[in-house]
């Protein structure tokens, strides 16, 4: 039988993937730095976090978040 040992910044990564499907970036942001995830890229997470993203289409989703009524 043989059983693949998981890297630690695997299940890290993984875990930071699920956390971004189902968080608002700033929650994850926040729960990251509190839970001190050591070892991690800040630059490559920020990038991860917000690929794509503008100002406009990051004020878009905090409005949408927060259930505000769209601007006409």
């Amino acid at each position: 039988m043989t059983v693949r040992v998981i890297r630690e910044h695997e299940v890290v990564q993984e875990a930071t993937e699920v956390l971004v499907q189902h968080l608002a970036p700033a929650k994850v942001a926040r729960f990251l730095a509190a839970a001190q995830v050591r070892g991690g890229d800040y630059l490559a997470l920020r990038a991860q976090l917000f690929a794509g993203e503008t100002v406009a289409t990051l004020v878009e989703k905090i409005r949408q978040y927060q259930g505000e009524p769209q601007p006409s």
